[in-house]
Parts: structure tokens; sequence; C-alpha cells
């Protein structure tokens, strides 16, 4: 008994990596259930009735071969579907990721320590980034805590992701450049990139075998700002990461080819532990009001942030601050959980350094000089012209609902996820007076390196609850009933898709081994109802739930059309960003976000009015 509780005190990081479930394939006729179940509110009755028979059709035909060839795949992998995903949803594209795919989200110090303040930047940057060296070194040691679901042991992988993580671009495909490394498995790269102005410094976070403290660190950026602000601008070679995948592929090797000295200096990019961003702009940011922090932290200046490394620090001239990141290599929580531990440590040293004041004398910052030529300033000045236009027409707006949050929720037995997915089906239905597909990220993380599946919260109990909630006839009581039925189908579809058994991924699976055999697309793929249903990456409502701490994330939007909607739900209040394309004369962010903090009141409302 002893030694059991030793080892179990003891837990190291990444112990149970190899001990973890392989990711399942579910049984194709339940995969295909859920699929028609999915597509009903979209649908007449004789478009139901037309897709159902190619269902079938795609059952008892090709499908069950696809399936075969599948279940094959799934013997020889751990994760069937890893490889492929990592591809499909993120390498394969070729559009812009920093803008269409990167999530980024605000520091929530404001709230507690470091309210927005001129000349704070270094100061508060220097203690961050001693907190995020400090979980770093936890990693590298393996004593970060193990992530669990109930009695589940969660997968760890992603947390390697956060440090010395980096994507290169493809001409037709990228790819990940991961140089973290633990303490047991050998030496990992220990330096920090800081981008300032068009420029880019590299230091390393190591001296004579100790971490550089705060006034260490202070001493490092103040050099550097200095340098910054004294003499001209840098190129801003950073902004290359924000064009379109293959042209910064193609410009990539133009730059390499013009100096080979200029792949050095990219692989020690790629290579750092992280990016820190001195930006220069003060957003304004009040706890109810993130929207220009997080605006800028999503969509600021090109130059002073690398768009494909996996963690950007961004420090802005007020002492407000955000974080940027590659989706590629990894899902938010695993930022979000350290993000978290740090912020948890600031607040335990009141946004201070207490430790010594004392300055090793370490080497200075070496700025990275890139050899360009014309052609290259060239194309950053059109990367950043593109850019700029891109990013002017997202609608983006971070607002915090203040009339109660998960306590209120919990106390009326509600799952606090799902108040809010089913308050966003019926705003949307509310604005736009029909169902919105929507996309909900589930952690598949109870498997070896899983990350996600879809939810589809857009469910014919969620519309027929909406419908109730619009009809000025229905009763109190028959809303109520036809809500909880809503809540019960989301909690079980929540469920179901956490432990393997969601249709998406499979669905996606299928359609990737006709590809490969060199198969024509089944049926099923080009039936309008896969694509009205959100099939194919066209959901409307692209959501996630960024947990239940102080920390909230955004994205833009999947489709033209369509709404991102990210939120953080806390005991007292639940905080959203909700993004759309001000080209697209249908959507409005802000609209959206309002009637869905109206939605809050009504289904608080149901419950009360339930009670009496």
């Amino acid at each position: 008994m002893e030694k059991q509780v030793l080892e179990s005190s003891e837990e190291r990081t990444f112990q149970y990596q190899d001990s973890l479930p392989s990711l399942p394939v579910p049984p194709l006729d339940e995969s295909l259930s859920k699929y028609l179940d999915a597509v009903k509110p979209f649908l007449n009755q004789e478009e139901y009735q037309r897709t159902e028979d190619i269902v079938k059709k795609f059952e008892n035909g090709i499908g069950k071969e696809l399936h075969q060839k599948l279940l094959e795949r799934a013997k020889t992998r751990r994760n069937w579907l890893e490889d492929w995903w990592l591809n499909v949803a993120y390498l394969d594209l070729r559009i812009s990721t920093q803008i269409h795919c990167n999530i980024g989200g605000p520091g929530p110090y404001i709230e507690h320590y470091w309210p927005p303040k001129e000349g704070t930047q270094i100061e508060r940057a220097c203690v961050n980034i001693w907190h995020t060296l400090k979980y770093w070194d936890l990693l590298r040691t393996e004593k970060v805590a193990i992530e669990r679901s109930g009695n589940a042991v969660l997968d760890m992988n992603q947390f390697r992701m956060l440090f010395c993580t980096c994507k290169i671009p493809g001409v037709t495909r990228d790819s990940i450049g991961s140089y973290f490394k633990t303490e047991s498995e050998g030496e990992c790269p220990s330096h920090l990139i800081v981008l300032c102005r068009g420029r880019v410094f590299a230091f390393d976070a190591i001296h004579e075998g100790n971490m550089v403290t705060p006034p260490e660190i202070f001493r490092q950026l103040t050099y550097i700002q200095k340098r910054c602000h004294s003499e001209p601008d840098g190129p801003g070679l950073a902004a290359l990461t924000s064009t379109e995948r293959t042209k910064w592929a193609e410009l990539r090797e133009y730059l390499i080819a013009l100096d080979p000295k200029n792949l050095t200096l990219l692989e020690k990019i790629q290579r750092s532990l992280f990016v820190v961003c001195l930006d220069d702009s003060s957003p304004h940011a009040t706890p109810e009001d993130y929207t220009e922090v997080t605006r800028l932290g999503l969509m600021g200046d090109p130059t002073v942030r690398w768009g494909d490394k996996s963690y950007n620090s961004i420090f802005f001239s007020n002492g407000t601050c955000s974080a940027f990141c590659d989706h590629s290599p990894l899902d938010a929580m695993a930022l979000i959980t350290m993000l978290a531990c740090a912020e948890k440590k600031i607040i335990e040293n009141e946004g201070k350094w207490k430790g010594s004041d004392k300055v090793r004398d370490i080497p200075w910052p070496e700025e990275l000089v890139f050899t360009v030529d014309q052609k290259l300033t060239d194309e950053i000045g059109h990367a950043k012209e593109l850019y700029y236009k891109k990013v002017s027409d997202a609608q983006l707006v971070n607002y915090a609902f203040t009339s109660f949050g998960k306590a209120l929720i919990r106390k009326k037995k509600l799952h606090p996820d799902t108040f809010v997915q089913l308050a966003l089906q019926l705003a949307y239905y509310k604005c736009h007076g029909r169902p919105g597909c929507c996309y909900e990220t589930a952690m598949t993380r109870r498997f070896y390196h899983g990350r996600t599946e879809t939810i589809r919260p857009c469910t014919m109990e969620a519309v027929e609850w909406c419908k109730s909630m619009l009809d000025p006839s229905g009763s109190t009581y028959q809303r109520l009933q036809l809500m909880h039925k809503a809540f019960a189908k989301h909690n079980k579809m929540r469920k179901e898709c956490e432990n393997g058994k969601g249709f998406d991924r499979h669905l996606l699976g299928l359609l990737l081994i006709a590809q490969e055999q060199g198969l024509p697309v089944p049926e099923l793929y080009v039936d309008d109802a896969f694509t009205a249903s959100g099939g194919g990456g066209n959901f409307i409502l692209s959501t996630s739930l960024t947990g239940y701490t102080r920390f909230t994330g955004a994205a833009l939007p999947m489709v033209h059309h369509g709404y991102g909607f990210f939120y953080a739900i806390r005991d007292d209040r639940i905080v959203a960003t909700c993004s759309s394309w001000k080209s697209c004369p249908e959507t409005d962010a802000e609209v959206l976000c309002r009637t869905v903090f109206q939605c809050f009141q009504d289904m608080l409302q149901l419950t009360v009015a339930a009670q009496l």
C-alpha cells in the first residue's frame, strides 16, 4: 500500500501516454443513424426521404466496404485519425491560416493586479514570461499534473506542443516542427524570440544552468525596446507568416536561396520556446468589455507576431496582453491550463516579482538580421496590405454577461455548457428566422493522442424548443418540457462524442479512405443535406467552451455567412467572444452576442416561472 501511495503522489506528466486506449471506430449503423438525426432540422419531408435513401444505399453498399478498410487501418494505429486530421483540418489548407485558423485571447490580469496602465509593458511582460518559463521547466521535469475527466486519465501530448513548436510552410502541405524534449529525453532549445517594430531578437532563458529572473528579463527587453525605439524599423519579415500558405512557402524558399544564413535564423525562430511580441498599441479593456484587446491580439500588427508559432505572448504598451497561437499542433485547452497556472502564481505574488533584484552579467540579446532584397521588401509590404484589408472586414466583440454564471445555472440543475449552446440556438433562430447548423468542440483526450469530435447542437429537440419560445401561444410548462428535452439530448451527445462515439470524424475517415483508394466521392457527401447541415466545414456557427477559468478565446467564423462564438463560463458571469464578417449583410456579431445575453435571461425566467 505504502509504495502505491508514493508512486501516485509523484506521477510524471507523460507516464500514462503508452497505456491510453486507442481511438475507437464507432459502428457504421450507429454513426449513420446519428447523421440522419442531425440533418433533420434542415430538410423538409421530401428532402429527408431522399437523404434517407442515399444513407441506406451507402450503408449497404460502398459505405460497408469503406468501413471495413477503416477498421483495418485502425488495427495498425493507436489513433487512426491523427495524421489525417492534422492534414485535412490544418496542414493542407492554403488560405491564410493566421487569419482563418489561429486562436487567441486576452489576458484577464486587468481584473486584478494589472489594470491598463501606460509604462508597465516591460515590467509586466518579464513577470509573465518568467511564470511561463517556470511552467516549461515543470513540463521538462514532468511535474505538470496529469489531467483527468472523472477517473479517466487524459492524453497530455498536446502539452509538448506549447513550447519549441512551429508550423513550417510547404508548397502543397505544411509540416510541424516540434523540438521540445523532457529532461529525460535530452537537450531542449531554451531561447526566446522577441519581435518589436519589425525586428527580431533572441536571448537564452538559461544562463550558466539557471533560469533568467524577471530583473534579468527586464534588462533584455529594455535593451531591445530602446534599440527599436531609437533606430529605424526592421523589415517586418513576420508579416509573411500571415500570407496564403503556398505563397509563404515560396517566399521562404526564396529567402533561403538569397542567403543560407537566413535558414539558420528561420530555424532559430522555429526552435524557440515561444515568441514575445512587444506591440506599440494600447487597446482599451475593462472586465466587462475585452473587445479591443481581443481584436488586436487576434488581428493586430502582423510584423510583431509569428503566425506559425504555437505560442505568441503579446504585450501591449499599456500593460494589457494577449495570447496568439497556431491551432495545428494543439487545441485551446492545453494553452488555457498553462495560462491559468501562471495566472494563479501572478495572483499569489500580487503581480510583482518578490525575489532577488540581482542581475547577472548575461549576454545581450542577439538581433537576427535577415538578408532581404527589394523583391522581399515589396512582398512584405504587399502582405501587410492584404492582411489589413482582410482583417478590417472582421467584426468582433468580447463582452461579459454579468447577471449570473455557473453557480446559478448549476443551482437550477442545468449543465452550464448546454445552457449557453441552447441560448445560442435560440438567439440565432431569433436573428435569422431559421435553425443554424452548429459545430461545438468535444474533447476526445481520453484516447491516445485524441483531440476533438464535433457535437452538433442544432438538434430537432433544440429547434422544437426554439419554436415554442417564439410562439406567443406557447405555455410556460410546454416550453420548459421542451427545454429539458433539448438539454437531455445535448448532454447525451456530449458524452457520446467524448467517448469516441460521435459521427463526424467517422464520416470524414470513410471519405478519406475513398479518396486514398481513388474511388469516386460517395453520393452521401455530395447530397445537399450534407452541406446544409454543416458537413465539409460548412458550419454557420463555429463554437467552443474555453472552460471555467478567467481565460476566454476567439477565432474567426468558418464560413463567410457564419459566426465564431467562444465562451468561458465563470461562477458569476459568462464571457463571450462573437465574430462575423462585415461584408456579409446578414450577419452581425454585436447583435447576435446581445441576443444570446437576452436569451440567457429568458431561459432563467423560464426556470423561475416554473417554480411559481
